[in-house]
């Protein structure tokens, strides 16, 4: 009668690949977590942005095409080929500039 003992060694070759699906478990955890890590970094807010002024009081003779916005400023493309660059925190104008064709 043939009974198996717990004192039989393991192979070494299935030694090694338990090791490797041990180490490759472990590294495809890390990296699952690392990933995780960095896209929660990336979502969330770093710096409050500032709100945009209820209004925005524009040349004479503009008319508003197209908005844009920064961190600190928003602009504002004219019908008469400008772009005026405001303050986003005093809503003041800071910079016009000419659009040539």
């Amino acid at each position: 009668m043939n009974e198996l003992s717990d004192d039989v060694a393991e192979p070494s070759n299935l030694r090694l690949l338990r090791r490797l699906v041990t180490a490759l478990m472990v590294v495809m955890i890390v990296g699952f977590l690392t990933l995780i890590v960095m896209l929660v970094m990336r979502l969330a807010p770093s710096t409050p942005e500032l709100p945009l002024p209820s209004s925005i009081t524009l040349p004479d003779g503009s008319k508003a095409e197209t908005f844009t916005q920064g961190p600190d400023w928003f602009a504002v493309v004219t019908s008469d080929n400008r772009i005026l660059i405001y303050d986003r925190a005093t809503g003041k104008l800071k910079q016009v500039m000419k659009i040539e064709r």
